[in-house]
């Protein structure tokens, strides 16, 4: 079965080169989640927050990108509609609710996004053409791999609970979290020393610099994205002489 998280390289839609997606990460990463700009670029903010829905249509996740700009939408839409409507304990949540929200949700996105349509090759490859140390590429090279692997198991814990009535409004639904969190936590710590090791056989931590037989490289969308993604840096850079 098709793990949830992991790259499908045949149906991946417009490929944009790894070195693309990490920038488009940081800077949404940096402006959205970060406040990074202040009230200079509050007002392109939400328009750089449809980078998301952007690039999951072009990887053809049509599902993924029609519920993300629903919840976006909706958590935006209330928090500058109902925000100054409000006071009290209604407003205080509405603004942690809703506020958080829309400051989270790019960037959660933008990172699976980034897992969903990169392949562990690409991103490897793409650590070695920046230069980057192992020290940091092979963890990252590691939890690529990880956090699919994991969906993968939780979604076959939940079935097997699912069979024994273990659930929300099912018969045991008391023994949801010994039942489910445990087994996963397990699954966990077996699936990361498996990992480290399959890491370790392949040559990742060898002295000798391996080569990659996956081609990366900027075409024509990487540098539309990149020309997208640098619009909040020059409007600091410009407020700055203002």
């Amino acid at each position: 079965m098709q793990a949830v998280l992991q790259a499908d390289v045949g149906h991946r839609g417009v490929v944009l080169d790894p070195r693309t997606k990490i920038f488009l990460l940081f800077t949404i990463a940096l402006f959205v989640l970060g406040g990074a700009g202040g009230d200079l670029l509050d007002r392109y903010v939400a328009c750089f927050c449809m980078l998301p829905f952007v690039l999951f249509l072009l990887a053809k996740k049509w599902k993924r990108a029609c519920i993300y700009l629903v919840i976006y939408l909706a958590a935006y839409g209330s928090f500058v509609y109902f925000g100054p409507r409000t006071t009290g304990i209604a407003n205080f949540l509405l603004l942690a609710v809703c506020g958080i929200l829309s400051r989270f949700l790019p960037s959660i996105m933008l990172g699976q996004y980034l897992i969903e349509t990169t392949t562990v090759s690409e991103f490897h490859a793409a650590m070695n053409r920046m230069h980057v140390t192992e020290k940091i590429s092979i963890p990252l090279s590691v939890m690529f791999r990880f956090f699919p692997t994991v969906a993968e198991e939780f979604a076959s814990i939940n079935a097997a609970m699912r069979m024994r009535d273990i659930r929300f409004g099912g018969k045991n639904a008391a023994k949801m979290i010994e039942y489910r969190m445990i087994p996963l936590m397990v699954c966990s710590a077996k699936i990361g020393e498996e990992l480290n090791a399959a890491a370790l056989t392949r040559g990742l931590a060898g002295d000798v610099r391996r080569t990659d037989i996956c081609e990366i490289g900027f075409h024509l969308q990487d540098l539309i994205f990149f020309v997208l993604g640098l619009i909040p840096y020059v409007v600091c850079v410009v407020g700055l002489f203002q």
